[in-house]
């Protein structure tokens, strides 16, 4: 008998989870993933950890376990379609190794203020992201060879979504604002959830 793994997602995870900085990886067909230099908003990782948590130590692991407690988040969490607003934290990164889908090519700007219409495609297609650990860069990222799960990503993201779309390349770079509203918005209780 199979049993399926869980994770525990407490308030102090459900803290950081909120704070994850959403960047763009251009590599391949391109895929959300979590800025690698600034998971937390600021280049501190470890500073930015303990603030939450209040303890000096640990924070490479709490950091881990925040990856871990992220894949349940998204499995798990509640969030009703509707327009939502942030404050864009990637105007003030480093954007030389992820991007920002907002950003103009030609001026390097992005808007301060980001206002998005989250739409139940959206919420179905977060629920469905490969994501894992980016060993390379230390942060939870999103599979870009196959951000929805095997197949093709015309393939994964129909199925996601129960049948075909017509505008699925720009339904998926705008999974990047899509995810940062999960993150700072979606409701979730503490406790075990399964991440399998």
């Amino acid at each position: 008998m199979m049993t399926s793994r869980t994770t525990e997602i407490t308030l102090e995870r459900i803290a950081l989870i909120r704070r994850l900085v959403v960047a763009w990886d251009p590599a391949g067909q391109g895929a959300p993933v979590i800025h690698p230099d600034a998971p937390y908003g600021s280049l501190d990782r470890d500073g930015d950890i303990a603030n939450v948590t209040g303890d000096d130590e640990g924070a490479a692991e709490e950091h881990r376990a925040v990856g871990e407690a992220l894949v349940a988040f998204l499995r798990h969490a509640e969030l009703k379609p509707g327009r939502y607003s942030y404050h864009n934290p990637l105007t003030k990164l480093d954007l030389s190794h992820v991007s920002d889908v907002f950003r103009d090519e030609s001026t390097g700007t992005a808007p301060e203020q980001i206002v998005f219409e989250v739409g139940p495609e959206h919420i179905a297609l977060v629920r469905r992201l490969a994501i894992g650990w980016d060993e390379g860069r230390g942060v939870p990222a999103v599979d870009g060879a196959a951000p929805y799960g095997p197949g093709s990503l015309e393939e994964a993201m129909t199925r996601a979504l129960g049948g075909p779309r017509e505008d699925l390349a720009h339904l998926h770079r705008s999974m990047q604002p899509a995810l940062q509203i999960v993150l700072r918005s979606a409701d979730i209780a503490p406790g075990d959830y399964a991440v399998t």
